[in-house]
């Protein structure tokens, strides 16, 4: 296979909150995609990190009598620790917006688009939604609140503060829309960011005055403001990548204007802030489009939108802690929808480990080397996977399990690696290798060492999803030796 150069990045969660099932879903998804393109052989970047500015940080740290600064901080590092508790790529990246060079890239791009003539002060009133950080319209609002935060008052901000000319940018955004058929998956939140272009653009706010909200990062030339938010926490896409002083390492992840490389994973409720005013920014400064920006759905749980006032909130730590993480990448991967809502329940979590890791993956692990330990005198020599699957039967599987996760869609993925099981499993129980041994040494021996073979590749397809599992799974081949029991039943 061709090495490439591969680019994804996971939005940056708020540092106001504990990580919750939500972003466990984008962060796993987005090491899924990273870990299976390193299998491809491409050179990967993965990024992930914490968006610490803004107003609500802000109050946050106020309300919990915390310098903002040590706020961030601690809560930067729940969030880091989800590398090793979900067990991410081992070479992730993690960028935080108050990191010394982060500011100064964003302070540059804000020079750039100053330069181009698109950015201006005036004055003006908004209604304004702190949980999103957005500006709304009355026509977003339903009872004088936003749809996604009720619990939060629409405050009124009255104020001088900068613009970003977003309304020069329609017809470019159209165009880039047109050039690129599959910029935003799936195809209905692609719609859904189309209509709201072609309805009009209104040039938006990207400063706060610094009396009123000081922290964030300062805007160059004028102390009394500091960036908006989402002006400054786009920007972490490439500012990660060493932009703008490494010109090399941005080329080859993010692309160039002709050959656009960066992805872009989110959730729902971001798809306008990625699809139209982040694209906006990048022309305004010269640089390249995204090159895809994938739009997954909201975790709900028993039918309910997750919220602390409902006591609802899932806590993936919680989960890893008690079924380990394979468990849970498992469950985000094949039983939460890649782009539309899901719902969340730890009883079907747990009916679903003890159905199809349990009594399916770990049973399946368990019979065949068992058969193996127990006729084949030395291990199976497996042939690497991309010169062919061991047996004929799974080649479909294979194709078919690269072809999804080319689209992103781990839940297709992760089913053809569970046929794969069930195929094996019925194989077992309907032929009986171990009778077959009794009767005939050399035939049954090679019926095992098939299944043997089928087994690795199984290990190989589960390397994205499961890691751990997947690395057992392949000792236990080498070895020649049954593994311990993967996965205990819960009752």
């Amino acid at each position: 296979m061709q090495k490439n150069a591969f680019y994804l990045t996971t939005t940056l969660p708020y540092v106001n909150a504990e990580p919750h099932i939500g972003f466990a879903l984008e962060i796993v998804h987005a090491d899924i995609a990273a870990r299976y393109h390193k299998l491809r052989e491409d050179e990967v970047f993965l990024n992930t990190g914490t968006d610490e500015h803004g107003i609500k940080i802000y109050r946050r740290a106020l309300e919990e009598g915390k310098d903002t600064q040590e706020y961030v901080d601690e809560y930067a590092g729940k969030f880091r620790a989800l590398k090793d508790k979900l067990n991410l790529y081992p070479d992730l990246h993690f960028i935080r917006t108050t990191d010394s060079h982060h500011k100064e890239a964003a302070q540059e791009f804000w020079r750039r688009c100053l330069k181009k003539g698109d950015i201006y002060k005036k004055n003006y009133q908004i209604k304004y939604c702190v949980g999103c950080e957005l500006e709304k319209t009355d026509s977003e609002l339903e009872g004088g609140r936003c749809p996604i935060h009720q619990n939060l008052e629409i405050e009124l901000i009255s104020e001088e503060n900068y613009f970003f000319r977003w309304s020069k940018y329609q017809k470019e955004l159209l165009l880039l829309y047109k050039r690129q058929p599959d910029l935003v998956v799936p195809d209905f939140r692609f719609n859904e960011i189309k209509k709201f272009v072609e309805t009009g653009l209104e040039d938006f706010s990207i400063s706060r005055l610094k009396k009123k909200m000081p922290w964030g990062v300062s805007v160059p030339d004028d102390e009394e403001h500091v960036m908006f938010v989402w002006f400054d926490a786009l920007i972490n896409y490439i500012s990660t990548l060493g932009w703008p002083e490494d010109e090399v390492n941005f080329t080859k992840f993010w692309g160039t204007v002709e050959h656009p490389n960066g992805i872009q994973m989110a959730g729902k409720d971001q798809i306008r802030q990625q699809a139209a005013m982040w694209q906006a920014m990048l022309m305004s400064a010269g640089l390249p489009p995204s090159k895809q920006i994938l739009i997954h759905g909201f975790v709900n749980v028993g039918g309910q939108k997750m919220s602390k006032s409902l006591g609802n909130v899932i806590d993936p730590i919680a989960i890893v802690d008690e079924y380990g993480a394979d468990a849970l990448r498992y469950y985000l991967a094949r039983h939460i929808h890649p782009f539309e809502d899901s719902d969340f329940t730890m009883e079907k979590f747990k009916e679903a480990y003890n159905a199809n890791l349990a009594n399916g993956l770990g049973n399946l692990v368990a019979r065949i080397m068992k058969l193996s330990e127990q006729y084949l005198p030395e291990p199976v020599i497996i042939p690497h996977v991309s010169e062919g699957p061991a047996a004929v039967q799974s080649e479909s599987y294979l194709n078919w399990y690269r072809e999804a996760l080319e689209k992103f869609n781990m839940q297709v993925a992760a089913d053809q690696i569970w046929d794969l099981i069930q195929t094996l499993d019925e194989q077992i129980t309907l032929n009986k290798p171990f009778e077959i041994a009794k009767r005939d040494l050399n035939e049954g021996r090679g019926i095992i060492a098939d299944l043997v073979g089928d087994l690795h590749l199984l290990a190989y397809m589960l390397s994205p999803f499961m890691p751990q599992s997947s690395e057992s799974i392949i000792d236990a081949v080498h070895t020649n030796k049954k593994p311990k029991n993967l996965f205990p039943r819960k009752e």
